[in-house]
């Protein structure tokens, strides 16, 4: 009866953009977050903040970007898309402070699962960090 009364519409899908540095960032930091299958609010709030101090957004500006960020890493292929749009346009250096905010990341929600760790060092290894550099990012974060 209710469906009569209430026809479903259809949903209208906007076509998700092309990635770009800005989104490939956001996208591969959802990804960290959410490869312990629990993408908690700590989380949402260290993404949002790391995208607001790389791209100088205010924070309505970096939470729109980590809207679309989530959708396009749910619909994306896989992690190369986007870590070869990095490797590509940002300095080893600056791959370096990406990987670091990776870790803040993955350490925003007092939880160190191993599945997040091993998702961090495949894009690390996309990205080309050699494993001396990513050793010493790990030690770092994790104040070892």
């Amino acid at each position: 009866m209710f469906e009569r009364l209430f026809p479903k519409r259809p949903k209208e899908t906007k076509p998700l953009p092309e990635p770009t540095p800005q989104l490939a960032l956001g996208a591969l930091l959802v990804r960290v977050a959410m490869a312990d299958r629990e993408y908690q609010a700590p989380e949402v709030a260290a993404i949002d903040k790391i995208l607001a101090a790389t791209f100088n957004l205010k924070p309505l500006e970096a939470a729109k970007l980590r809207a679309t960020c989530e959708a396009l890493e749910r619909h994306a292929p896989g992690t190369p898309e986007f870590t070869d749009i990095l490797r590509e346009t940002v300095a080893y250096e600056d791959r370096l402070m990406l990987a670091s905010a990776m870790w803040q990341v993955l350490l925003a929600d007092g939880d160190h699962a191993r599945i997040e760790e091993d998702v961090l060092h495949q894009i690390e290894a996309a990205l080309a960090i050699t494993p001396d550099d990513s050793a010493a990012i790990r030690t770092q974060a994790l104040g070892d």
